[in-house]
């Protein structure tokens, strides 16, 4: 994976964001999905009477999905794969433990998305919160599928608050 100097998803619209992970999601796309698969998607979901004039000559004040993927294609090439442009956030059962971890008052350091993953592991955490009432006990399976993906994605030295939920 390109590590780019800014956080690149963060620049992409809550809309493009939505799409590009449904198609990341989708079990039957190909494999890695890039821009190029996603405009492809997006494009074949227009209406065929939507011609390609049309296209350019819009006259929407804000920019279309499709004006949105042309300028990251642009800007990052084709081939750059989709989940970059992807933004994570932990779900909101997650964002219930980082917030927990967050708020222990023993902890001298801002805590790591590898230091959930042990609060949940070992430190019996969710079973805590469970019986405390702020998780559901159907919860508690996949948060460490989910902290365990992220880590994956973003290296267990990431902070685990830039991934809370905020609603």
């Amino acid at each position: 994976m390109i590590q780019y100097p800014v956080d690149i998803a963060t620049q992409v619209s809550p809309n493009l964001a939505a799409l590009i992970g449904s198609r990341i999601n989708d079990p039957d796309a190909e494999q890695p999905v890039t821009l190029a698969a996603v405009r492809a998607f997006l494009t074949d979901l227009l209406p065929q009477s939507l011609s390609e004039t049309e296209r350019l000559h819009h006259f929407d004040l804000d920019d279309s999905l499709l004006d949105e993927i042309d300028a990251l294609i642009e800007q990052f090439g084709g081939d750059a794969l989709a989940i970059d442009f992807a933004r994570s956030v932990a779900t909101e059962g997650l964002s219930r433990v980082i917030e927990a971890v967050v708020n222990d008052e023993n902890r001298e350091n801002p805590p790591t998305l590898e230091a959930v993953k042990e609060s949940i592991v070992s430190g019996g955490l969710a079973a805590t919160l469970i019986g405390e009432g702020v998780l559901d006990e159907d919860e508690d399976d996949a948060l460490l599928v989910e902290v365990e993906a992220l880590i994956r994605r973003y290296g267990g030295d990431s902070l685990a608050e830039e991934f809370l939920r905020y609603e």
